[in-house]
Protein backbone atom coordinates (compact mmCIF):
# COMPACT_ATOMS: atom_id res chain seq x y z
CA UNK A 1 0.00 0.00 0.00
CA UNK A 2 1.17 3.89 -0.66
CA UNK A 3 1.73 6.14 2.01
CA UNK A 4 -1.44 8.45 2.59
CA UNK A 5 -2.90 10.68 5.43
CA UNK A 6 -3.42 7.59 7.65
CA UNK A 7 -0.31 5.64 6.72
CA UNK A 8 3.09 6.36 6.81
CA UNK A 9 6.35 4.36 6.90
CA UNK A 10 9.73 4.23 8.76
CA UNK A 11 12.91 3.03 7.73
CA UNK A 12 13.70 3.62 11.57
CA UNK A 13 12.89 5.26 14.69
CA UNK A 14 13.75 8.93 14.86
CA UNK A 15 11.62 11.70 16.63
CA UNK A 16 10.10 12.80 13.70
CA UNK A 17 7.33 10.13 13.64
CA UNK A 18 6.09 12.03 16.75
CA UNK A 19 4.89 14.99 14.24
CA UNK A 20 2.68 11.99 12.50
CA UNK A 21 1.63 10.57 15.91
CA UNK A 22 0.34 14.47 17.19
CA UNK A 23 -1.24 14.49 13.24
CA UNK A 24 -3.19 11.31 14.02
CA UNK A 25 -4.30 11.92 17.79
CA UNK A 26 -5.55 15.25 16.70
CA UNK A 27 -7.25 14.71 13.08
CA UNK A 28 -7.73 11.14 12.62
CA UNK A 29 -6.69 7.79 13.16
CA UNK A 30 -3.74 6.66 11.61
CA UNK A 31 -0.90 3.86 11.22
CA UNK A 32 3.01 4.02 11.26
CA UNK A 33 4.57 1.10 9.87
CA UNK A 34 8.38 1.13 11.34
CA UNK A 35 11.00 -1.15 9.52
CA UNK A 36 9.73 -0.34 6.17
CA UNK A 37 10.91 1.90 3.47
CA UNK A 38 9.17 4.32 1.45
CA UNK A 39 9.21 2.11 -1.40
CA UNK A 40 7.29 -0.20 0.60
CA UNK A 41 10.27 -2.79 0.61
CA UNK A 42 10.63 -4.70 4.38
CA UNK A 43 13.92 -4.62 6.15
CA UNK A 44 12.18 -5.23 9.74
CA UNK A 45 14.23 -5.17 13.11
CA UNK A 46 16.65 -7.65 14.41
CA UNK A 47 15.59 -6.07 18.08
CA UNK A 48 11.90 -6.22 17.98
CA UNK A 49 10.89 -5.55 21.45
CA UNK A 50 13.69 -3.16 22.41
CA UNK A 51 12.31 -0.84 19.33
CA UNK A 52 8.46 -1.18 20.48
CA UNK A 53 9.64 -0.24 24.30
CA UNK A 54 11.78 3.03 23.06
CA UNK A 55 8.89 4.08 20.66
CA UNK A 56 6.44 3.87 23.27
CA UNK A 57 8.71 5.71 25.57
CA UNK A 58 9.44 8.38 23.39
CA UNK A 59 5.40 9.02 22.82
CA UNK A 60 5.11 8.64 26.14
CA UNK A 61 7.71 11.36 27.38
CA UNK A 62 7.08 13.64 24.07
CA UNK A 63 3.28 13.92 23.33
CA UNK A 64 1.36 15.90 25.50
CA UNK A 65 -1.36 14.80 26.70
CA UNK A 66 -0.59 11.32 26.11
CA UNK A 67 -2.94 9.70 22.71
CA UNK A 68 -4.11 6.26 22.95
CA UNK A 69 -2.11 3.87 20.22
CA UNK A 70 -1.29 0.27 19.81
CA UNK A 71 1.88 -1.02 19.11
CA UNK A 72 1.75 -4.95 17.39
CA UNK A 73 5.07 -6.84 15.55
CA UNK A 74 3.98 -7.33 11.92
CA UNK A 75 5.38 -9.56 9.25
CA UNK A 76 9.26 -9.05 8.49
CA UNK A 77 10.17 -7.98 11.73
CA UNK A 78 8.16 -4.75 11.35
CA UNK A 79 6.01 -2.89 13.64
CA UNK A 80 2.88 -1.59 13.77
CA UNK A 81 2.13 1.99 15.82
CA UNK A 82 -1.40 2.88 15.06
CA UNK A 83 -2.97 6.20 17.02
CA UNK A 84 -6.72 6.56 17.72
CA UNK A 85 -7.85 10.31 17.32
CA UNK A 86 -8.50 11.65 20.31
CA UNK A 87 -10.99 13.86 22.30
CA UNK A 88 -8.11 15.65 24.89
CA UNK A 89 -7.22 17.73 21.99
CA UNK A 90 -4.94 19.23 21.42
CA UNK A 91 -2.23 16.79 21.02
CA UNK A 92 1.54 18.43 21.16
CA UNK A 93 4.32 17.40 20.42
CA UNK A 94 7.10 20.10 21.44
CA UNK A 95 4.16 22.22 22.25
CA UNK A 96 3.22 21.95 18.57
CA UNK A 97 0.14 20.86 16.77
CA UNK A 98 0.92 19.02 13.42
CA UNK A 99 -2.10 17.48 10.85
CA UNK A 100 -1.54 15.54 7.47
CA UNK A 101 -1.26 16.89 4.56
CA UNK A 102 -1.16 14.37 1.83
CA UNK A 103 1.44 12.38 2.75
CA UNK A 104 3.54 15.08 4.49
CA UNK A 105 2.95 15.71 8.47
CA UNK A 106 3.11 19.83 8.70
CA UNK A 107 2.50 22.00 12.04
CA UNK A 108 -1.18 23.42 12.49
CA UNK A 109 -1.55 27.53 11.73
CA UNK A 110 -3.15 29.51 14.82
CA UNK A 111 -6.50 29.33 13.14
CA UNK A 112 -6.32 25.26 13.33
CA UNK A 113 -4.66 25.35 16.74
CA UNK A 114 -7.85 27.51 18.20
CA UNK A 115 -10.31 25.05 16.47
CA UNK A 116 -8.66 22.36 18.06
CA UNK A 117 -8.51 23.77 21.36
CA UNK A 118 -12.62 24.54 21.16
CA UNK A 119 -12.61 20.87 19.99
CA UNK A 120 -10.68 19.78 23.11
CA UNK A 121 -13.07 21.54 25.21
CA UNK A 122 -16.48 20.13 23.56
CA UNK A 123 -17.07 23.63 22.06
CA UNK A 124 -17.54 25.62 18.84
CA UNK A 125 -17.08 28.14 17.04
CA UNK A 126 -20.53 28.69 16.66
CA UNK A 127 -21.52 28.74 20.45
CA UNK A 128 -19.01 30.95 21.48
CA UNK A 129 -20.06 34.57 22.73
CA UNK A 130 -20.80 37.01 19.89
CA UNK A 131 -18.41 40.08 20.51
CA UNK A 132 -20.76 42.07 18.78
CA UNK A 133 -23.06 44.97 20.93
CA UNK A 134 -26.37 45.15 19.72
CA UNK A 135 -28.41 42.43 18.16
CA UNK A 136 -31.74 43.04 15.54
CA UNK A 137 -33.80 39.79 14.47
CA UNK A 138 -36.24 41.22 12.12
CA UNK A 139 -35.58 38.60 9.23
CA UNK A 140 -35.23 35.68 11.65
CA UNK A 141 -38.58 37.03 13.56
CA UNK A 142 -40.64 37.27 10.07
CA UNK A 143 -39.24 33.84 8.62
CA UNK A 144 -39.82 31.93 12.25
CA UNK A 145 -43.64 33.33 12.12
CA UNK A 146 -44.18 32.35 8.72
CA UNK A 147 -42.47 28.62 8.63
CA UNK A 148 -42.96 27.81 12.37
CA UNK A 149 -46.65 28.93 12.49
CA UNK A 150 -46.27 31.44 15.55
CA UNK A 151 -47.73 34.68 16.67
CA UNK A 152 -44.52 36.46 18.36
CA UNK A 153 -40.56 35.31 18.81
CA UNK A 154 -39.51 35.88 22.20
CA UNK A 155 -36.16 35.37 24.00
CA UNK A 156 -37.26 31.86 25.64
CA UNK A 157 -37.62 30.92 21.58
CA UNK A 158 -34.10 32.17 21.11
CA UNK A 159 -33.28 29.92 24.32
CA UNK A 160 -34.63 26.99 22.79
CA UNK A 161 -33.18 27.59 19.26
CA UNK A 162 -29.80 27.77 20.74
CA UNK A 163 -28.54 31.49 20.50
CA UNK A 164 -28.48 32.44 23.68
CA UNK A 165 -25.90 31.11 26.18
CA UNK A 166 -26.20 30.12 29.99
CA UNK A 167 -24.71 32.90 30.85
CA UNK A 168 -27.94 35.11 28.82
CA UNK A 169 -25.47 36.24 25.76
CA UNK A 170 -25.99 36.09 21.78
CA UNK A 171 -23.44 33.89 20.58
CA UNK A 172 -22.42 33.20 17.18
CA UNK A 173 -24.78 31.62 15.67
CA UNK A 174 -26.72 34.49 16.52
CA UNK A 175 -24.73 37.14 15.48
CA UNK A 176 -24.75 35.61 12.23
CA UNK A 177 -28.43 35.14 12.15
CA UNK A 178 -28.70 39.16 13.15
CA UNK A 179 -29.64 41.84 10.50
CA UNK A 180 -26.62 43.58 10.92
CA UNK A 181 -22.95 41.32 11.68
CA UNK A 182 -19.23 41.31 10.66
CA UNK A 183 -19.08 38.14 8.44
CA UNK A 184 -18.89 37.59 4.79
CA UNK A 185 -21.63 35.68 3.41
CA UNK A 186 -22.20 35.25 -0.04
CA UNK A 187 -20.98 36.24 -2.98
CA UNK A 188 -22.16 35.85 -6.27
CA UNK A 189 -20.92 36.40 -9.63
CA UNK A 190 -22.67 35.62 -13.30
CA UNK A 191 -20.50 34.97 -16.10
CA UNK A 192 -20.92 34.92 -19.55
CA UNK A 193 -19.26 33.10 -22.31
CA UNK A 194 -16.36 33.30 -20.38
CA UNK A 195 -14.97 34.33 -16.59
CA UNK A 196 -13.55 37.50 -18.08
CA UNK A 197 -16.87 38.43 -19.28
CA UNK A 198 -18.82 39.13 -15.47
CA UNK A 199 -22.31 40.25 -15.84
CA UNK A 200 -23.74 40.61 -12.73
CA UNK A 201 -22.01 40.60 -9.03
CA UNK A 202 -23.33 40.97 -5.92
CA UNK A 203 -21.17 40.69 -2.66
CA UNK A 204 -23.62 39.86 0.56
CA UNK A 205 -22.12 40.69 3.77
CA UNK A 206 -22.72 41.82 7.38
CA UNK A 207 -26.10 40.98 6.91
CA UNK A 208 -28.48 38.21 8.03
CA UNK A 209 -27.31 34.52 6.23
CA UNK A 210 -31.14 34.11 5.91
CA UNK A 211 -31.28 37.34 4.18
CA UNK A 212 -28.52 36.02 1.65
CA UNK A 213 -29.54 33.19 1.58
CA UNK A 214 -33.21 33.93 0.37
CA UNK A 215 -31.24 36.60 -1.98
CA UNK A 216 -29.12 33.42 -3.10
CA UNK A 217 -32.43 31.42 -4.11
CA UNK A 218 -34.06 34.77 -5.86
CA UNK A 219 -30.90 34.90 -8.05
CA UNK A 220 -31.61 31.24 -8.97
CA UNK A 221 -34.47 31.84 -10.30
CA UNK A 222 -34.19 35.12 -11.89
CA UNK A 223 -31.50 33.35 -14.23
CA UNK A 224 -32.73 29.80 -14.36
CA UNK A 225 -36.19 29.57 -14.57
CA UNK A 226 -38.48 30.74 -16.91
CA UNK A 227 -41.90 30.02 -18.69
CA UNK A 228 -42.09 28.46 -22.22
CA UNK A 229 -45.33 28.70 -23.82
CA UNK A 230 -47.14 26.01 -25.44
CA UNK A 231 -50.13 26.52 -27.44
CA UNK A 232 -52.25 28.22 -24.78
CA UNK A 233 -50.26 27.16 -21.83
CA UNK A 234 -47.79 28.70 -20.10
CA UNK A 235 -44.97 25.93 -18.65
CA UNK A 236 -42.53 26.32 -16.02
CA UNK A 237 -39.30 25.29 -17.23
CA UNK A 238 -36.04 24.83 -14.83
CA UNK A 239 -32.97 24.15 -16.77
CA UNK A 240 -30.64 23.06 -13.29
CA UNK A 241 -32.90 21.56 -10.71
CA UNK A 242 -33.83 24.03 -7.97
CA UNK A 243 -33.92 21.25 -5.38
CA UNK A 244 -30.12 20.39 -5.92
CA UNK A 245 -29.43 24.30 -5.93
CA UNK A 246 -31.38 24.75 -2.54
CA UNK A 247 -29.31 21.82 -1.26
CA UNK A 248 -25.86 22.84 -2.21
CA UNK A 249 -26.61 26.55 -1.05
CA UNK A 250 -27.70 25.33 2.28
CA UNK A 251 -25.10 22.48 2.45
CA UNK A 252 -22.32 25.03 2.30
CA UNK A 253 -23.83 27.17 4.78
CA UNK A 254 -24.19 24.97 7.38
CA UNK A 255 -21.31 22.89 6.92
CA UNK A 256 -18.24 25.74 6.46
CA UNK A 257 -15.57 27.10 8.21
CA UNK A 258 -17.44 30.68 9.88
CA UNK A 259 -13.85 31.92 11.75
CA UNK A 260 -13.10 32.13 7.92
CA UNK A 261 -13.05 36.06 6.71
CA UNK A 262 -14.17 34.25 3.25
CA UNK A 263 -17.54 34.42 1.21
CA UNK A 264 -19.66 31.82 0.05
CA UNK A 265 -18.79 31.71 -3.57
CA UNK A 266 -21.24 31.15 -6.47
CA UNK A 267 -20.48 31.19 -9.45
CA UNK A 268 -23.16 31.38 -12.59
CA UNK A 269 -22.38 30.17 -15.85
CA UNK A 270 -24.38 29.44 -18.90
CA UNK A 271 -24.19 25.42 -18.77
CA UNK A 272 -23.25 25.45 -14.57
CA UNK A 273 -22.89 26.84 -11.02
CA UNK A 274 -20.58 26.50 -8.81
CA UNK A 275 -20.78 26.95 -5.18
CA UNK A 276 -17.48 26.49 -3.14
CA UNK A 277 -17.90 26.59 0.73
CA UNK A 278 -14.80 27.58 2.50
CA UNK A 279 -13.36 24.88 4.93
CA UNK A 280 -12.87 20.99 4.06
CA UNK A 281 -14.56 18.12 5.44
CA UNK A 282 -15.10 17.96 9.08
CA UNK A 283 -12.67 16.20 10.99
CA UNK A 284 -13.28 11.93 11.48
CA UNK A 285 -15.68 12.06 7.57
CA UNK A 286 -13.99 10.86 4.65
CA UNK A 287 -14.34 11.79 1.44
CA UNK A 288 -16.13 8.20 0.66
CA UNK A 289 -18.35 8.56 3.52
CA UNK A 290 -19.46 12.10 2.57
CA UNK A 291 -20.20 11.24 -0.92
CA UNK A 292 -21.58 7.94 -0.67
CA UNK A 293 -22.51 6.46 2.87
CA UNK A 294 -24.75 9.74 3.65
CA UNK A 295 -22.40 9.85 6.99
CA UNK A 296 -22.63 13.63 8.50
CA UNK A 297 -20.65 15.20 11.20
CA UNK A 298 -22.09 18.49 12.07
CA UNK A 299 -19.63 21.43 11.84
CA UNK A 300 -22.29 23.76 12.98
CA UNK A 301 -24.88 21.82 14.86
CA UNK A 302 -27.15 24.90 16.33
CA UNK A 303 -27.04 26.60 12.80
CA UNK A 304 -28.13 23.11 11.13
CA UNK A 305 -31.01 22.75 13.51
CA UNK A 306 -32.01 26.04 12.57
CA UNK A 307 -32.45 25.01 8.68
CA UNK A 308 -33.75 22.01 9.66
CA UNK A 309 -36.42 23.66 11.81
CA UNK A 310 -37.31 26.38 9.07
CA UNK A 311 -37.43 23.48 6.67
CA UNK A 312 -34.06 25.45 4.58
CA UNK A 313 -33.05 21.36 5.08
CA UNK A 314 -34.85 17.87 4.74
CA UNK A 315 -33.24 14.79 6.66
CA UNK A 316 -29.75 15.27 8.44
CA UNK A 317 -26.93 13.83 5.98
CA UNK A 318 -29.36 13.19 2.80
CA UNK A 319 -28.09 16.70 1.03
CA UNK A 320 -26.06 14.88 -1.28
CA UNK A 321 -27.81 12.21 -2.10
CA UNK A 322 -31.02 14.43 -2.81
CA UNK A 323 -28.61 16.67 -5.20
CA UNK A 324 -27.11 13.04 -6.85
CA UNK A 325 -31.41 12.24 -7.04
CA UNK A 326 -32.32 15.46 -9.15
CA UNK A 327 -30.05 14.35 -11.78
CA UNK A 328 -31.17 10.82 -11.83
CA UNK A 329 -32.37 11.30 -15.39
CA UNK A 330 -29.57 13.62 -16.51
CA UNK A 331 -26.44 12.60 -18.76
CA UNK A 332 -24.27 14.69 -16.74
CA UNK A 333 -23.86 14.59 -13.06
CA UNK A 334 -23.07 16.78 -10.39
CA UNK A 335 -19.18 17.17 -9.43
CA UNK A 336 -18.10 17.47 -5.95
CA UNK A 337 -14.23 18.27 -5.52
CA UNK A 338 -13.14 18.16 -2.33
CA UNK A 339 -10.18 19.52 -0.69
CA UNK A 340 -8.50 20.81 2.53
CA UNK A 341 -9.32 23.72 2.51
CA UNK A 342 -12.57 23.78 0.62
CA UNK A 343 -16.13 21.97 -1.28
CA UNK A 344 -16.96 23.00 -4.48
CA UNK A 345 -20.32 21.21 -5.97
CA UNK A 346 -20.58 21.93 -9.84
CA UNK A 347 -24.40 21.60 -10.64
CA UNK A 348 -24.71 21.61 -14.95
CA UNK A 349 -27.79 22.38 -16.85
CA UNK A 350 -30.38 19.74 -16.67
CA UNK A 351 -29.67 18.93 -20.75
CA UNK A 352 -26.22 18.96 -20.82
CA UNK A 353 -24.66 16.70 -23.25
CA UNK A 354 -21.37 14.70 -21.85
CA UNK A 355 -18.24 15.63 -23.20
CA UNK A 356 -16.54 12.83 -23.68
CA UNK A 357 -13.87 11.09 -26.33
CA UNK A 358 -14.47 7.83 -28.38
CA UNK A 359 -12.43 5.74 -25.92
CA UNK A 360 -14.59 7.59 -22.91
CA UNK A 361 -17.65 6.54 -24.83
CA UNK A 362 -17.38 2.67 -25.04
CA UNK A 363 -16.80 3.14 -20.90
CA UNK A 364 -19.99 5.11 -20.47
CA UNK A 365 -21.76 2.73 -22.91
CA UNK A 366 -20.92 -0.36 -20.21
CA UNK A 367 -21.96 1.42 -17.45
CA UNK A 368 -25.03 3.78 -18.45
CA UNK A 369 -27.50 0.70 -18.21
CA UNK A 370 -26.97 1.21 -14.31
CA UNK A 371 -23.92 -1.42 -14.17
CA UNK A 372 -21.53 -1.59 -11.31
CA UNK A 373 -18.48 -2.51 -12.83
CA UNK A 374 -14.58 -2.64 -11.19
CA UNK A 375 -11.72 -2.38 -13.78
CA UNK A 376 -11.31 -5.93 -14.12
CA UNK A 377 -14.98 -6.59 -15.75
CA UNK A 378 -14.67 -3.13 -17.94
CA UNK A 379 -11.31 -5.17 -19.63
CA UNK A 380 -12.93 -7.90 -20.07
CA UNK A 381 -16.10 -5.77 -21.78
CA UNK A 382 -14.17 -3.28 -23.58
CA UNK A 383 -10.79 -3.32 -25.76
CA UNK A 384 -8.52 -1.67 -23.88
CA UNK A 385 -6.09 -2.83 -21.29
CA UNK A 386 -5.99 -2.71 -17.58
CA UNK A 387 -3.91 0.89 -16.96
CA UNK A 388 -6.06 2.63 -20.30
CA UNK A 389 -9.34 1.71 -18.58
CA UNK A 390 -8.11 3.06 -15.33
CA UNK A 391 -7.06 6.38 -17.07
CA UNK A 392 -10.19 6.37 -18.99
CA UNK A 393 -12.59 6.07 -15.77
CA UNK A 394 -10.29 8.36 -13.43
CA UNK A 395 -10.95 10.95 -16.54
CA UNK A 396 -14.30 10.10 -16.41
CA UNK A 397 -14.77 10.55 -12.48
CA UNK A 398 -13.28 13.52 -12.32
CA UNK A 399 -15.43 15.03 -15.05
CA UNK A 400 -18.35 14.07 -12.72
CA UNK A 401 -19.52 11.43 -15.51
CA UNK A 402 -19.16 8.21 -13.52
CA UNK A 403 -18.71 8.20 -9.53
CA UNK A 404 -16.61 5.17 -7.79
CA UNK A 405 -18.23 2.94 -5.33
CA UNK A 406 -16.20 1.16 -2.85
CA UNK A 407 -12.75 1.90 -1.98
CA UNK A 408 -9.09 -0.15 -2.57
CA UNK A 409 -9.78 -3.74 -4.20
CA UNK A 410 -13.30 -3.37 -3.88
CA UNK A 411 -13.75 -0.13 -6.49
CA UNK A 412 -16.35 -0.18 -8.77
CA UNK A 413 -17.89 2.19 -11.11
CA UNK A 414 -21.12 3.48 -11.98
CA UNK A 415 -22.78 6.17 -14.34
Amino acid sequence: MKESKVLEYKESVTNQFLKTVSSYANFRTGKIIFGITDRGEYIGFNNVNQVILDIENKINDSITPKPNFTLSIQKNNTICLEVEKGIHKPYLYKGKAYRRSDTDTIEVDQLELKRLVLEGSNLSFEALESNASSFSFDTLSKILIENLNIKSVTDDLYKTLGLININDKYNNVASLLADNNNFSCIDIARFGYSINEILDRVKLSNISILSAYQTAIETFERYYEYDQIEGMYRKPVTIIPKDAFREALANAIVHRHWDINSHINIAMYQDKIEITSPGGLPSGISEFDYLENNISVLRNPILTNIFFRLGFIEVFGTGIQRIKEAYSEAAVKPQFIISDTSIKIILPVINAKPKVTKDESVIMEELKSGYVLSSSELVERTPFNKSKVIRLVNHLCESGYVYKVGTGRGTKYRV
